[in-house]
């Protein structure tokens, strides 16, 4: 049913609206009107009040006891959500082992790092001037200094050549390591030539595997290294040497069992020895691995079983 507004009902209505309106308006008026009357030495001492009122020994509007329940409240929560935490931390860790990872299936095919390794992957010297091959040579040094002979023959063991060293016992037992000496690498040792070549313009240049934790390269056959030009004209690479042996990582030194047990275990190494490489001029090199199970062109990973470097070698 509709209601005119000349009805009498109509009219009812629209003066009860009316009378809302103003007494909303009047309401408002008179709190504008109180607060325009405060100073501002009232508003500070109602804002000190409320900071603390003497009368009612209150703070920010609650007794002492009123407070005291609320840290009280707040100390427990807190407490046993650090003590869910802590459990939960705590079931997790008895999973895992400090030894052997959990999870190991997205890191079997292993990746490689050459050495010396300064200012990224361009290996750049001039023959004639010491300065600048020097810097490499040192860096040489320092990271075959675990791997000198004395070193080796003290801390590691003769293995059998050709064959996993599978070492078996509770995991936390520490293992023994075998022996690489830096003498395997003949003309790349550094104890003849204690430049690596570098004075010659015939720079060494060491290649390792990134260590994993269990990992049989090559099913039972040593992986093998092989290097050539990565873009350009191939013959600006003529000649290559591969120490020990014919570039082949042994398997006596795998698997391995993490830094925790295996403590004094050195990653075996393939050393490269370019012979006769073009001069004044850059010429990229790819060096890769080769063996079953070795992955090594995946185009977005450049280290996974292959390394890309320059070589720029001046007079």
């Amino acid at each position: 049913m509709e209601l005119n507004a000349a009805s009498p009902g109509g009219k009812r209505l629209e003066n009860k609206d009316e009378e809302k309106v103003q007494d909303l308006d009047a309401g408002e008026a008179e709190t504008k009107a109180e607060m325009g009357n405060k100073t501002w030495a009232d508003l500070a001492g109602e804002m000190k009040t409320f900071l603390w009122n003497p009368e009612e020994r209150t703070c920010l509007g609650r007794t002492a006891k009123s407070w005291g329940l609320i840290l009280l409240f707040y100390f427990v929560f807190y407490t046993c959500l650090a003590g869910m935490f802590a459990f939960c931390m705590y079931v997790m860790l008895l999973t895992l082992s400090p030894y052997t990872p959990t999870y190991r299936d997205r890191v079997a095919p292993p990746g490689v790092m050459i050495r010396p390794y300064l200012n990224g992957f361009t290996i750049a010297f001039n023959v004639s001037k010491r300065s600048t091959w020097q810097p490499y040579v040192d860096s040489m040094h320092d990271f075959l200094a675990a791997y000198d002979d004395k070193v080796q023959e003290e801390k590691n063991i003769e293995c059998i050549s050709g064959q996993y060293f599978i070492q078996g016992g509770n995991e936390s037992e520490e293992k023994k390591a075998c022996q690489f000496k830096r003498s395997l690498l003949q003309n790349c040792s550094g104890i003849e030539d204690q430049t690596f070549g570098y004075s010659r313009g015939q720079p060494c240049i060491l290649l390792k595997m990134n260590r994993i934790i269990g990992y049989r390269p090559g099913a039972g056959v040593p992986v093998s290294v092989d290097c050539k030009v990565q873009k350009g004209n191939e013959s600006d690479l003529r000649s290559v040497d591969f120490y020990p042996g014919n570039g082949t990582f042994d398997l006596m030194y795998y698997p391995y069992y993490g830094k925790i047990t295996h403590v004094n275990y050195t990653s075996p190494l393939v050393a490269m020895h370019f012979t006769d490489v073009k001069r004044n001029s850059l010429v990229p090199i790819q060096c890769s691995l080769h063996g079953k199970g070795i992955v090594n062109d995946i185009n977005s990973d450049r280290f996974l079983g292959r390394i890309i470097f320059t070589l720029s070698i001046g007079k």
